[in-house]
This record gives C-alpha cells, structure tokens and sequence, in this order.
C-alpha cells in the first residue's frame, strides 16, 4: 500500500489540485501530481522527482525553494484505526512541476499534457510579472469592487437608501470635491473614475472603503444621515494622513490608460507568449 501514490479523482486537473500556503504560494503535493502524470508507483514517481531536482541544481537554481521534501503518517492498513507510518511527499512549486514533466516518460501523453501545460503556466507567470504596475492595478482594482460591494451592504443595513449621497459623500472627504467635480478635473468621463485610477489613488480608495465600513460597523452607526457623515469623515482623516505624509493629493494624481483596456492588454501579451510556446512544440 504504502508503495503507491495516494489516488486523485480522474476528474482532478492540474489547477484543481493546487494549494496555497500560508504565504500565498502555490503549491502541489507529489502524491496527487504524479498519478495525473501516469505515475502510480511511489518508487517510479521519486526516481522523476530526483532527475528533476538534478536538472534544478544543473540549472544554477536552489533546489530547496523549488523541492521541500516533507514526512505524513498516514494509517497503514485496514481496520487498523491506530496504526500509523510516516511517508515522504514533496512541496513543489511550479518550477518544480515543470521540470518534473520534462523529465517525465515522453510517451506517456499525460507527461506530454504536463510539458504543454507547466510551461504555458510557468511563462504567463513570467509575463505577469514583467507588469507590476498592470497587474498591480487590476488586483487593486478587484479588491475595491469587492469591498465597495461589503460596504453597499453594510450602508443598506444602516439605513442607507440614497446611495449617490452616501457614496458622493465618501469621495468629498477623501478628494475635497464631489465625484462629478474629480471626474471634470480628472477630464475623464462620467463613472470612469476608479477605471482611470493608478495604483496609488485605488489603494487610496479601498483604505477609505474598508475603514468606512469598518467604523459603521464597530460603532453600530445607524441612520442616513450618520452613516453619510460617517463616510465623508473617514475619506477626511485618509485625505489628512496623504498630506501628512506629504504624499500627492488623489485629484492631482494622473489618470491612467482604462482598466479594461489594460486587462485586454494583459490577456494580448499572454496570449502571445502562448502562442510561442505552442509553436515550438
């Protein structure tokens, strides 16, 4: 028993096997990549996982940030409740998963599933990353309309019922001007603001949602009136901590190319690394 790689679901794919860690790193364990690799054996898929590592170290790489080799007890047996043995499984970054379907069986065709798929992964990952300041943004982004959405939520629940005031009230504390105003400054067009918005003036934004329905919240604000005060005070106290610091004012930020436009721009520049990769195959 112990001398086979613990089963995975046949419906299981690579993505849906991947795991966070408390860091925010993904990861795959080898007991459940290897099967999808056509490796059942446990002894077959270690003699993989050792050529790949080889390869690692060959490449000038730290073998340790890539293969973290890790012992579980698992129960051994059957209806054996208490008895336990340790096993070894592998950490393994996508690096890792890479190298391990290069150095895979070339005719199993899952090995050749794993090739196509890690190395696409692997390169998106690089293009990701050769634009911070895009992929920045578009988290940003997401995180403001996220927590905008918990804020609609918990202002509703307040009382709230004219939410153009409410929301106007927030952006007057935080710009000075009201949104119509930002917008004319800005020369940008109407609901256009947080699109048009660099990283900065977003994670502006998101402290003022987050801490707006975090003070409503905590202090029970109920009432139209209180909650709109509520907001316009805590876009105040972020605008006064800008200056404080001497940081720009978020009106005198400029604007930036349309989110949209940079996601599209984004997906363009991976599709084309995609390509590349598939081209050379």
């Amino acid at each position: 028993m112990l001398n086979k790689i613990i089963p995975s679901s046949p419906h299981k794919d690579f993505e849906s096997i991947k795991e966070i860690d408390e860091n925010n790193v993904e990861y795959w364990e080898a007991r459940k990549l290897l099967p999808l690799l056509g490796y059942e054996k446990w002894q077959n898929a270690e003699d993989v996982i050792m050529r790949a590592a080889r390869a690692c170290i060959n490449s000038g790489q730290d073998v340790d940030n890539h293969f973290t080799k890790l012992s579980k007890m698992v129960k051994i047996g059957y209806n054996t409740a208490n008895t336990v043995r340790e096993i070894i499984d592998y950490k393994l970054d996508r690096y890792a998963c890479y190298l391990i379907a290069q150095n895979g069986d070339p005719n199993k065709p899952e090995i050749a599933l794993a090739q196509t798929y890690f190395a696409i992964q692997t390169r998106r990952q690089e293009v990701f990353e050769k634009l911070p300041d895009i992929a920045k943004r578009l988290f940003i982004r997401g995180e403001v309309s996220d927590h905008n959405k918990k804020l609609s939520r918990t202002a509703k629940e307040a009382g709230v019922s004219k939410f153009g005031l409410f929301n106007d009230a927030g952006y007057r504390g935080l710009y000075g001007l009201s949104l119509s105003k930002v917008e004319q400054k800005k020369g940008i067009k109407k609901g256009e603001l947080l699109d048009r918005a660099g990283s900065t003036e977003l994670a502006a934004n998101l402290f003022r949602i987050t801490q707006t329905d975090e003070k409503i919240r905590k202090d029970n604000i109920t009432g139209e009136n209180a909650a709109i005060n509520t907001h316009f005070m805590v876009g105040g106290k972020v605008r006064q901590t800008i200056k404080g610091i001497g940081g720009d004012l978020p009106e005198n930020l400029p604007t930036e190319k349309n989110i949209k436009e940079a996601k599209k721009e984004l997906k363009r520049l991976e599709k084309e690394e995609i390509k590349k990769l598939e081209d050379k195959k």
